[in-house]
């Protein structure tokens, strides 16, 4: 493989505890992982770089050699798949050392050249009308929202993504090239912002702008030039990292991926500057997010948003768990635990790494999800890999080609063993390589072989898991290691010279247990070691599974998991409910290993007694929000900013808020506000609103209309809970004839006000009611 040498011009000034190994260090071995990332390996090469390039050399007003991709690619977001697709490969060179990817690389940073010499002035996207907008902005006329910039989806967001895919290529493929394209469309950027005052600067970045703040800081690392920091320094967005920076929780009602890249940046400039206030910031939101935001698998946010902190309980569904924010997560969890190296942060990276990243990949043609359902009967919903190009699509590249960089770190004479992962570490200062054999995360047992030419010492340490209630047992070439005052959450220490074919034996007893619900004691998924289990309900076509119960409940009688969990023969990290699940007993096995299935993650737990007082109603709900889910043709969150994209949001005097964790839409007085949903011609349908129990301010007055007409046919529908109810209005069926999309419009009465609306649907009647 060839050498990458390193371009860092500014060094490093904050204290790194632990650092990782270069990618083409570490050779993952047969298992879930490599699987994974050789599925990968053959997308990448099958996606067409002419075709991600198209529409940069069509703004370039250079002939596209190649017709565009779909789905956000023939949107204006258009261009971020290139810049994850640069990044992705170029960890698949520096990870495998095949030329194939070398040459791709180059090629993409050959034709950025070739466009951005045809722009003239440092510029180059793939964004529509993106020059243009960024000049109006330069000139002070700015029209920001939450993903729009100008009319364009969140463009600095798509150049962060480029900025990354352009580093990314000289750090890993040695592509010297990237550097000066990222250069030149730096300072060209530097232009555009160099007038702005401070308050234009948080007009702007009311627009999600990703992680530009880190990759600025890239650059003045690269190149040793202070007017990148500056730059990067002016991303400083106040509404947002000023309350963090002062530790505290603003979260709620933020659009949560929206905000993780901010950190990595603050991270980043940490770690190039020694500025604590960047550190401390970044830790607090990690643990905000980690201990207070996040679900049972590591992943966090509800419709792409953050509710409030331990308030998880009734914020689960088809949404749940965006991929793109565990992605960024992790990145963030890589930079704490090189300043602290606590065991703490390798916890959460297994958790994450293993339950979410791992789990959002189909392991049969490597599709991939944007939401992780944790739904009660939810399923996977795999985006086409090469038809959608959403922002899961594009972080799914990097994911499956870089799960060598989180595996070991180093720091002079310690080498830490993060990850269980079947792997060859090629420690080259130490002319050692470590052998990693291991059936983990579905096997207790790991092996560690050394091997090298001459005797070496150094400080092996080996994560000793949270989970590890029955302990961990380590030996050392057959001999027991004394793990002194080692606990669950920390690293066991092995100082010692190293010799040529030493052994070491990790055992780690996994065991079951609950993981509640911290607003909800009696709603737990289950865990076995470091293992989300999923209970499977049948296959993706199974309309009731269940009888007239579509998620079983837990009736476990305040029992211990063993007695109402039992192995099942044959089948590694299996089990099965014994006389406990109602109506039916169910088969729990890994998460990651479930596909194509209707499943349970989290489990509501009873005892017969409670169970008898609460089984009506309980039934009743949960069937009726099941079937309204199932015949749903198309539903709209208001308050939410991609959602309200999708569905061509319009509105004056109106405004969004969140109730009990669930956002909403409101108007204050003659206000309006619309939204286009799908329909299915020639079908009966109802719309479905989704309103409060509580009490709304006085003179909420107005009409519901569909395409202009008012909807008069209204009775009252599903109530979901005791906060929220729907109210179903039929819909003439000659009012739709052969439409695929109809508008939906709030309208209040003169001086009235429109209400909170928390949700609306278009559902198939008939199928709803039959």
């Amino acid at each position: 493989m060839n050498m990458v040498k390193t371009y860092l011009k500014a060094q490093t000034k904050a204290e790194r505890v632990a650092q990782p190994f270069e990618l083409r260090d570490v050779t993952l071995l047969d298992g879930p992982f490599k699987h994974a990332m050789e599925l990968n390996k053959t997308y990448l090469l099958e996606l067409e770089p002419d075709r991600l390039l198209a529409r940069f050399r069509e703004y370039a007003g250079l002939q596209p050699r190649a017709p565009q991709y779909d789905g956000w690619e023939a949107m204006s977001l258009s261009g971020h798949s290139l810049g994850h697709y640069l990044s992705a490969i170029a960890m698949l060179y520096a990870s495998l050392g095949e030329n194939a990817f070398k040459e791709r690389v180059d090629y993409i940073v050959d034709e950025l050249e070739v466009c951005q010499n045809a722009h003239g002035d440092g510029y180059v996207s793939g964004i529509p009308r993106g020059k243009e907008l960024f000049l109006e902005v330069a000139a002070g006329d700015i029209r920001s929202k939450g993903f729009d910039l100008n009319g364009g989806w969140a463009p600095l967001y798509t150049l962060h993504k480029l900025f990354a895919g352009l580093r990314d290529a000289l750090h890993l493929s040695g592509n010297e090239k990237a550097l000066q394209v990222s250069i030149k469309l730096a300072d060209w950027l530097d232009g555009i912002f160099f007038n702005l005052t401070a308050e234009q600067m948080e007009q702007v970045m009311i627009c999600e702008y990703g992680g530009m703040n880190e990759v600025l800081a890239d650059l003045y690392g690269d190149t040793g030039e202070d007017k990148y920091m500056k730059l990067s320094d002016r991303f400083w967005h106040k509404v947002v990292l000023d309350p963090l920076a002062a530790h505290e929780d603003a979260l709620p009602g933020q659009h949560a991926n929206t905000q993780i890249p901010k950190l990595i940046g603050l991270a980043k400039q940490y770690e190039l500057t020694n500025e604590d206030k960047y550190k401390s910031t970044s830790e607090y939101f990690w643990d905000r997010v980690v201990h207070h935001h996040s679900y049972v698998i590591g992943g966090h946010s509800f419709n792409e948003y953050f509710g409030e902190p331990d308030e998880l309980s009734d914020r689960i569904g088809p949404t749940t768990t965006e991929t793109c924010n565990t992605y960024n997560m992790l990145k963030l969890t890589s930079h704490l635990f090189q300043w602290n190296g606590n065991a703490k942060e390798a916890d959460y990276y297994e958790r994450a790494l293993f339950n979410h990243i791992l789990s959002s990949q189909n392991p049969d043609n490597g599709d991939m999800c944007y939401c992780l359902s944790l739904g009660m009967g939810g399923f996977k919903d795999y985006n086409k890999r090469f038809e959608d190009f959403t922002c899961c699509i594009g972080t799914g590249m990097e994911n499956h080609a870089s799960y060598g960089n989180s595996i070991y770190f180093h720091n002079g004479d310690k080498l830490y063993v993060n990850q269980y992962i079947p792997s060859v570490l090629h420690w080259r200062e130490k002319g050692v390589e470590l052998r990693q054999e291991t059936q983990y995360p579905e096997d207790d047992r790991v092996v560690l072989r050394i091997s090298g030419k001459q005797a070496v010492s150094f400080t092996l340490d080996i994560r000793y898991p949270y989970w590890a209630e029955q302990g961990i047992e380590i030996k050392v070439n057959g001999q027991p290691h004394a793990l002194a005052a080692a606990e669950p959450g920390s690293f066991v220490a092995i100082n010692r010279v190293w010799n040529d074919g030493d052994l070491v034996e990790v055992k780690i007893p996994m065991t079951l247990r609950l993981e509640r619900m911290p607003d909800n004691p009696n709603r737990a998924a289950v865990m076995y070691g470091p293992l989300v289990l999923a209970g499977e309900l049948g296959p993706l076509d199974d309309a009731d599974a269940a009888g007239h119960l579509y998620t079983p409940v837990m009736i476990a009688n305040d029992r211990p998991l063993k007695e109402w969990l039992e192995p099942v023969a044959g089948k590694s990290a299996t089990f099965r409910t014994v006389n406990a699940g109602y109506p039916r007993n169910v088969e729990l096995y890994p998460f990651y290993r479930m596909h194509d299935k209707l499943y349970s993650v989290y489990w509501d737990l009873f005892t017969a007694d409670s169970w008898a007082k609460a089984e009506k109603e309980y039934v009743i709900a949960r069937e009726n929000i099941r079937k309204l889910e199932q015949y749903t043709i198309d539903f709209a969150q208001p308050g939410e900013m991609q959602p309200e994209r999708d569905h061509n949001f319009q509105g004056e005097t109106t405004r969004v808020g969140t109730l009990h964790n669930r956002a909403y839409r409101n108007a204050a007085l003659d206000g309006w506000f619309s939204f286009d949903l799908k329909v299915e011609p020639r079908a009966a349908m109802m719309l479905v609103v989704t309103y409060t129990a509580a009490t709304e301010m006085p003179g909420c007055e107005f009409d519901v209309l569909l395409n202009g007409q008012p909807l008069t046919d209204a009775v009252e529908g599903v109530k979901e809970t005791e906060k929220f109810y729907n109210v179903n209005y039929t819909i003439p069926e000659a009012s739709i004839g052969d439409q695929e999309t109809v508008t939906v419009t709030f309208k209040a009465h003169i001086g009235r006000r429109i209400r909170k609306v928390f949700g609306l649907r278009i559902v198939d009647k008939e199928a709803y009611n039959g």
